[in-house]
């Protein structure tokens, strides 16, 4: 298998709670792995309804579990029962970026709780930042994926354009014994301007500054954007064992079609 087939054939789709997100994600084939984030502004309820909605159409669900929206441990029982009952196996656990946090301040606190639960989960992903974190310190970063690694069956990366830092942080994981599988965040296909926007908001605005030192990359986003270039250059990392890349997390900014069709389409010139 070459690494780009690798990568797009364990690609995960990342959709945002929103009035039209069920419909949106219609075009989907039953059995895609979609993964559904968790808003500071809607919380947990909003993640685990649409969770509920996308089991109903056959999907492969990943929700995410924010620590810091999850404001009580009886709220988290709550969550685990309610998902056990749809049968999602795997979850995706984050801080969150609520001021305002209840029983779990982050999601390594969160994470323990777990472990006292009768859950259902096999599969546990968490957060991994090759470019490092707004407020969080590079250390305190590395430490907490250390903590996690026991409990965990993956690492997620922030979206990132820049590849070499992303060879380089899982070089340095792997270093200090993380051998967790990487999936790499990229963004699906999307127009420029909401793209910046989007990135800006949600806290990954730290990557885009790559574009402003790539002028010939930021002349082909003038035109919407499609990640071609970029998961070329990341099959390159896939194909090396070591690295332990396993797949895609493909931040879609809830332009579901275009950017599954962006992606049949590279499977299909694989076939």
């Amino acid at each position: 298998m070459t690494g780009l087939k690798r990568l797009l054939d364990n690609s995960v789709f990342e959709l945002i709670p929103m009035k039209t997100t069920i419909e949106k994600a219609q075009i989907l084939p039953a059995g895609t792995k979609v993964s559904v984030t968790a808003s500071p502004a809607k919380g947990m309820e909003a993640t685990v309804a649409l969770a509920e909605g996308f089991v109903q159409m056959g999907l492969d669900v990943v929700p995410h579990i924010s620590a810091r929206l999850t404001k009580s441990k009886s709220e988290l029982s709550e969550i685990v029962a309610r998902l056990d009952e749809m049968g999602v196996s795997e979850i995706f656990v984050v801080g969150g970026d609520a001021d305002d946090p209840g029983d779990f301040f982050d999601a390594m606190s969160l994470i323990r709780h777990l472990d006292t639960l009768d859950h259902p989960f096999t599969q546990v992903g968490v957060t991994g930042y090759p470019e490092g974190h707004p407020i969080i310190p590079d250390d305190l970063l590395i430490r907490a994926l250390i903590d996690k690694q026991p409990f965990a069956s993956s690492v997620t990366t922030q979206m990132c354009f820049d590849v070499e830092a992303i060879r380089s942080w899982i070089l340095r994981i792997r270093s200090l014994g993380i051998e967790l599988p990487v999936l790499i965040g990229i963004p699906g296909v999307t127009e420029l301007t909401k793209l910046i926007g989007i990135s800006a908001r949600i806290g990954v605005g730290t990557s885009l500054r790559f574009l402003s030192k790539n002028r010939s990359l930021a002349t082909k986003l003038l035109r919407p954007y499609a990640p071609d270039d970029l998961v070329e250059s990341l099959a390159e990392l896939a194909e090396d064992p070591e690295l332990g890349v396993s797949g895609l997390h493909i931040y879609t900014f809830n332009q579901v079609e275009s950017t599954f069709d962006w992606h049949d389409q590279r499977q299909a010139s694989l076939a």
